[in-house]
């Protein structure tokens, strides 16, 4: 039998996939795209199974005579490659650059219709040089921002992760139990965003329905109220927020947060301490709070009910509550919240119920009781629906100048800043006059050093004896560098914009380009992403448009295909 020849096969799809269709801009286009690979050594079954069904779909749509673009590139920064040079004592960049000759000699065998004059690669200064251009941009559109807040710390890896990046409170790479440390870090501000990533997602039928919930599931929005509390022999007022001002009458307890500034009172008490320090090895993330034991601290402050007269709630530090949602406080009232119930139990604290399925009192309520009713034990609030008390008791808040209404979103500033050597360099510069301010563009790409010792702890550019030393070209003032380096989810936020124009050399794309294939027409690969990549992309663009007047889409993505994962059943020790 005669051997197939995959390489001839290859060659004459590429002839027909030639550039040249690709800026013929009359007629119908389709972009296809698959998320590209980590260059890891090998392409795997996974690699063949997701650039098999864009292959067979780029293909069809050619032959109806579409303009296709079907290109493909390499996410290559990020740890992996470190930890791999520094295992092997090499460099990341040689490491990375073979692991690419192999993997796209093997995909080149597979004959698939990839244009590979559009080829890029993250870790090349010709993309990376553009992403600080992008990150420039956005600096100066007030969308990136650097603050001081507890982060998620990989004790491994020794990096910040995102909250995304945290899986059932470990690192989704290391598989250490990650640790809250407190650091200044930089931040995306895709917060603003918040509102319009929830409703874009109303604009995305051809995306999976499971998708699209799991993102409005993260953006988490909440419409509920602040309360103000009385601080017994004080002047002073501690605000909570709640999603549930109905079941006001069932609170028990108010828990603060180990960061609030009542948490300072206590700075000094040894048991106090301790219990921050059992808190720091909880991580930020909800996901690791909720799997935690439910702790407190009993404080010496107590506060007024707001509608019950000589009622007293006990305030503790718990570490189930979050600074960075809504105060920093939350009332408890156990009946109805499973965490709030599991708190009182632990300390012996009255769970009143508030909320009656029948209508009626249970004495032994062996959970919290979330499912709708009418309420009891309520005062005005009797006999009304949750609905109804929710409306009811907001309107008597604002009456009684006690709260007011507010929406809350669940997600967060993205934490973009890295502490290790094989990424993207943030281009930023500090002065000795304590300002921070942006290099100028004409210094672009800040290159990484060639001599970097990755054997040295901590991150090898902050211990790099010349690279972080410059000069601010505008005042001539002596700076240093910022030796954080970007995500990688930075790099793979913009990719499918850069495919559109990968040889230009002055911006990273060109906006004409960019409208005529954007947004991608079809694009595949794994639900794994359905958090990180793909709602970063989105804020990418949004962010993008309000940089750039002429860019005419705000979504990336218009059909989301996600393949499926080759799984099978696995066992670790």
């Amino acid at each position: 039998m005669e051997r197939i020849n995959f390489q001839t096969i290859e060659k004459k799809w590429q002839k027909i996939f030639a550039t040249e269709t690709l800026y013929n801009k009359t007629g119908k286009k389709f972009y296809c795209l698959e998320m590209f690979p980590y260059p890891s050594g090998r392409i795997h079954m996974g690699h063949v199974r997701n650039y098999t069904i864009g292959d067979v779909v780029a293909r069809y749509k050619f032959l109806n005579g579409f303009n296709v673009l079907h290109p493909m590139g390499w996410d290559s920064f990020g740890l992996p490659a470190e930890n791999a040079a520094r295992s092997n004592n090499l460099s990341p960049k040689d490491w990375t650059l073979d692991n690419v000759k192999t993997m796209k000699r093997q995909l080149k065998m597979l004959g698939l219709s990839i244009d590979w004059d559009l080829e890029i690669s993250t870790c090349d200064e010709n993309y990376y040089k553009h992403q600080q251009e992008l990150f420039i941009d956005f600096y100066n559109m007030g969308l990136v921002s650097r603050k001081e807040t507890y982060v998620n710390w990989d004790p491994v890896e020794q990096s910040v992760l995102a909250n995304e990046q945290v899986i059932n409170g470990k690192g989704w790479r290391s598989n250490a139990t990650v640790e809250r440390k407190k650091l200044s870090q930089w931040f995306f501000n895709i917060t603003k965003f918040s509102n319009d990533l929830l409703n874009g997602l109303d604009s995305l039928p051809g995306w999976p329905e499971k998708v699209k919930l799991m993102q409005k599931n993260w953006i988490g929005k909440s419409i509920g109220c602040d309360i103000n509390f009385e601080i017994e022999n004080s002047k002073n007022k501690l605000k909570v927020f709640t999603t549930r001002p109905d079941t006001i009458f069932g609170a028990s307890f108010i828990a603060i947060s180990v960061d609030h500034d009542l948490s300072k009172n206590f700075k000094d008490i040894p048991d106090f301490l301790k219990f921050k320090e059992e808190c720091s090895k909880m991580g930020t993330t909800e996901e690791a709070i909720a799997n935690a034991e439910k702790l407190g601290f009993k404080t010496d402050i107590v506060v007024k009910h707001p509608f019950l007269k000589n009622k007293t709630l006990p305030v503790y530090i718990a570490n189930f509550v979050l600074m960075d949602y809504g105060n920093g406080a939350i009332f408890g009232c156990p009946a109805h919240d499973q965490r709030d119930f599991d708190f009182a139990k632990k300390y012996k604290l009255p769970i009143i119920e508030v909320v009656s399925k029948e209508g009626k009192k249970n004495k032994n309520l062996k959970e919290a009781y979330t499912g709708e009713g009418k309420l009891i034990n309520s005062d005005f609030l009797n006999g009304l629906s949750v609905d109804q008390a929710k409306k009811t008791i907001v309107k008597k808040i604002e009456e009684n100048k006690l709260g007011l209404k507010k929406t809350l979103y669940r997600l967060k500033d993205w934490g973009i800043s890295r502490q290790r050597f094989w990424g993207c360099p943030i281009p930023i510069i500090y002065l000795k006059d304590g300002s921070i301010v942006p290099v100028d563009k004409s210094e672009l790409p800040i290159k990484l050093p060639d001599d970097v010792d990755l054997n040295s702890s901590g991150n090898p550019l902050e211990n790099h004896p010349s690279w972080k030393k410059t000069t601010c070209k505008k005042t001539g003032q002596p700076a240093i560098r910022e030796t954080d380096t970007l995500d990688t989810f930075v790099d793979s936020s913009w990719y499918f914009l850069r495919f559109c124009s990968p040889k230009n050399k002055n911006k990273p794309f060109d906006v004409n380009d960019a409208n005529y294939w954007m947004p991608v027409d079809q694009y595949i690969g794994g639900i794994e992403h359905a958090i990180l990549h793909l709602l970063y992309s989105r804020f990418f663009m949004r962010a993008i448009k309000k940089c750039d007047d002429d860019m005419s889409y705000d979504e990336p993505f218009k059909n989301l295909f996600t393949q499926g994962m080759v799984c099978h059943e696995t066992y670790k020790d």
